[in-house]
């Protein structure tokens, strides 16, 4: 079985050396004596697939970082409570606008089902506040500086901000609608 196994990986790994000639194909008009001049040109192949040479099987890949997020109603219900739904994403990877799209949690108030301009960040009406942990999102951008000017820190646009950063994990509380306190 050794003598197969060796014999099967050298079949595997085959070098060749063939004569490449230095003039075109096209018959000329000159006449040319003696042997053609040529280069030895060399081929290697490897046959990865080849049944009976025997490979490592790939290491998996690690699970990515999660971001874990709860999603805080607008309004308290009859009990006093706020309703809460969950999502999870992979640290790094989506806008916070497209997590609460994707799991179909409400995001715009009545004016911002009708206006809102679709993710890209020239409306301002996809405003939301980061109860806990603020940390694992990106810091906020230009646009939304502009827009949240004289908003609290907490106040975020879910167009503008992604969910991690493709190494951190943890929990995220969303307030949605937030309700501006003077």
């Amino acid at each position: 079985m050794a003598a197969t196994s060796s014999a099967s990986a050298a079949a595997a790994l085959v070098s060749l050396s063939f004569p490449a000639s230095t003039s075109s194909s096209r018959v000329s008009a000159s006449r040319h004596h003696g042997p053609r001049p040529f280069r030895a040109a060399t081929i290697r192949c490897s046959s990865a697939s080849s049944p009976n040479v025997s490979q490592g099987a790939p290491a998996p890949a690690p699970p990515k970082p999660q971001i874990e997020l709860e999603f805080v109603g607008p309004k308290p219900e009859a009990d006093g409570s706020y309703p809460v739904d969950r999502a999870e994403a992979a640290s790094g990877e989506k806008l916070l606008r497209d997590i609460m799209n994707e799991n179909k949690i409400e995001l715009y108030a009545a004016y911002g089902k009708v206006m809102n301009c679709g993710g890209g960040g020239s409306c301002g009406t996809c405003i939301v506040e980061i109860i806990d942990g603020k940390e694992l999102l990106n810091e906020r951008t230009n646009t939304e500086n502009r827009y949240l000017k004289k908003k609290p820190e907490s106040w975020r646009l879910a167009c503008q901000t992604i969910v991690g950063n493709k190494e951190n994990s943890g929990k995220v509380v969303v307030q949605r609608l937030p309700q501006w306190k003077k």
